[in-house]
């Protein structure tokens, strides 16, 4: 595969969840410096990281999608801008150190954001993965941002009846079945 082949398979993997893929085109130390938001297993090295981090957000997200606008490539870095799109369909926590930090509920709304993702390439494979994402326009499209005391109160009371944890758990745990691990007794 060539360099951009790589990085527009990386993508096709978080959008589908192919294991073969994933196998083909992520090296087994493969590190995802974003992954620090995400559930636990997004953290593992190789694809069982990129596979759970697929799962992570196709959870949140339906017809998850990353349609590729630019990619240049360059030695053993690949600079690939996208959009992600897709529909706000599940909840979309967001973890600190493994654990729930904040869960926005589904608003059913179609996202449409821009990211510029870069790439280091070894032996042929995606080996780090390091990203630029307009965050503040994902938060607006949901709503959130700028704050929206409904949107807001919707967010706390999906925390205090348990919800929130309930999600964190259901996707975390989901995450680590696409990684084909078990991180959690």
């Amino acid at each position: 595969m060539t360099p951009e082949d790589l990085a527009r398979g990386l993508f096709d993997v978080l959008a589908t969840g192919d294991p073969a893929l994933a196998a083909e085109v992520v090296h087994p130390d493969f590190v995802n410096r974003e992954a620090v938001v995400s559930p636990a297993a997004c953290s593992l090295p190789g694809p069982a990281g990129a596979l759970a981090s697929g799962a992570w957000l196709r959870a949140a997200f339906g017809d998850l999608g990353f349609p590729v606008t630019a990619v240049v490539h360059q030695g053993d870095q690949v600079w690939i801008r996208l959009r992600m799109v897709g529909r706000h369909t599940g909840p979309f926590v967001r973890y600190r150190e493994g654990e729930l930090d904040q869960a926005i509920p589904p608003t059913g709304v179609e996202i449409d954001t821009d990211q510029v993702h870069v790439l280091h390439l070894r032996d042929g494979k995606v080996v780090r993965h390091e990203a630029v994402r307009d965050d503040l326009t994902l938060l607006g499209q949901f709503g959130i941002f700028p704050p929206n005391p409904a949107a807001l109160q919707l967010i706390e009371d999906w925390q205090s009846d348990g919800r929130a944890a309930e999600a964190a758990a259901r996707i975390s745990e989901a995450a680590e079945q696409a990684a084909g691990t078990t991180l959690h007794a």
